[in-house]
């Protein structure tokens, strides 16, 4: 089996290894570390859910047929950590019916090697897994930082569209005192903080003040 096939695209990334079966355990660590990876071999499943709950690796292959805890038991609960449920786990085991990779997709796998493995499919697949992960990552943070945009932006508006707080006001001209000091109608400071639109027009004692005839004629 060829181990030094080089596909270091991620190296450097951190990869859990489950398996409670040395010699596969210490061939998986061999081909991951020669092409620059992190490895972090675990030999049974609790040990798994652990260790990627307190440090959540980028990625995870997991054996299927381990005692107490299995692999499809594994990665169920991984899903359910919104620590770990968003980690790739690629599943290696030497079970090939259909029924059991329907299950480990299933259960949340996003791949499925089956045992006996070549060093190039297993870096092949991981390689994939990771730039997908990384991708989704990307385009989460760019959506997020959107979001954010979107609030500051609605905050900023509607800031701007809504008047608060004590404004100083002449009592005799009615004229208000503006952040600078300075003294404007009361149309000019609201044009000015807020998004209305005046629209002029004369109440009815308007009316009457500013055309007393033309109100004393319609009265007889």
């Amino acid at each position: 089996m060829d181990t030094k096939t080089k596909i270091t695209q991620h190296a450097g990334a951190d990869v859990l290894v489950v398996d409670d079966t040395k010699e596969n355990l210490r061939l998986l660590i061999r081909i991951l570390a020669e092409n620059g990876y992190k490895v972090r071999p675990v030999t049974n499943g609790n040990m798994a859910v652990t260790a990627a709950q307190i440090v959540p690796p980028d990625i995870i292959l997991l054996d299927i047929m381990m005692p107490d805890m299995d692999g499809f038991e594994v990665c169920a609960e991984l899903k359910k950590d919104p620590r770990t449920q968003d980690i790739p786990v690629i599943f290696i085991s030497a079970l090939d019916e259909i029924s059991d990779k329907v299950r480990a997709f299933d259960e949340g796998g996003v791949d499925y090697i089956t045992k006996p493995f070549e060093a190039g499919e297993v870096l092949a697949r991981v390689n994939t897994h990771l730039t997908i992960r990384n991708l989704q990552k990307t385009l989460q943070m760019k959506n997020n930082a959107l979001q954010e945009k979107n609030r500051q932006l609605q905050q900023a508006l509607n800031s701007v569209n809504t008047l608060s707080g004590l404004l100083p006001i002449c009592a005799h001209c009615k004229k208000i005192r503006d952040d600078e000091g300075y003294w404007q109608d009361v149309e000019i400071y609201i044009r000015n903080h807020s998004g209305a639109v005046l629209s002029h027009g004369l109440c009815p004692d308007c009316v009457v003040d500013l055309y007393p005839e033309s109100y004393s004629d319609k009265k007889e």
